[in-house]
């Protein structure tokens, strides 16, 4: 595996809208509606990647819990299902019900919702405020897969308890590390490192 960092767009940049089949309800997903939500968190994640099921419990869990709190959390897959069928909506979908989702897992089929957002990398988070600026892009944490650090979920934590206060961004934001995410050939942005 390839590691590979978050981009880092601009904090206040605006969330761009898209709609996408949610392979929970087989429904599509249109983010452009207008929504009541305190926060908004897009999570661009996969199946297969050892850097999401590192933490893909510990994150379940605590979406499910901002979910619960008026926070709209979104799960979204980009990567090329052909080559990497583990990543299928199909098996989406089942990993979905496994681990109890209560939040839409977005299928990004022709990779234009990831280039939108400049996600690199699996899992790359972006937090907007209820306005749908960016407050927050970053890591989850400094648990990596292979290290003896605990999954806590500090970092996207402190930034989301910030956000909800009324407080300023936080001013260190650390990359979120991952696989690349896996570009159907030719698709590459140009802002993806080669």
């Amino acid at each position: 595996m390839v590691a590979t960092s978050s981009t880092m767009i601009p904090i206040g940049s605006k969330a761009p809208d898209f709609s996408l089949l949610d392979t929970r309800s087989d429904q599509f997903f249109d983010f452009s509606i207008k929504q009541s939500s305190k926060a908004y968190l897009l999570c661009f994640i996969c199946n297969h990647c050892p850097y999401v099921i590192h933490l893909l419990d510990h994150l379940i869990k605590q979406c499910n819990e901002w979910n619960k709190k008026e926070i709209s959390v979104l799960m979204i897959s980009s990567n090329d299902e052909v080559k990497y069928p583990a990543d299928s909506p199909k098996k989406m979908k089942e990993l979905s019900e496994r681990k109890g989702f209560s939040f839409p897992y977005l299928f990004d089929h022709d990779q234009s919702v990831a280039k939108s957002y400049k996600a690199a990398c699996t899992p790359d988070f972006f937090l907007f405020d209820h306005n749908k600026k960016l407050f927050y892009r970053g890591q989850y944490d400094g648990s990596r897969p292979g290290q003896s650090t605990s999954v806590t979920g500090a970092d996207l934590i402190n930034a989301m308890e910030r956000l909800l206060n009324g407080l300023v961004p936080p001013q260190k934001q650390i990359p979120s590390i991952g696989c690349n995410i896996k570009w159907k050939y030719g698709n590459a942005p140009e802002y993806f490192p080669k």
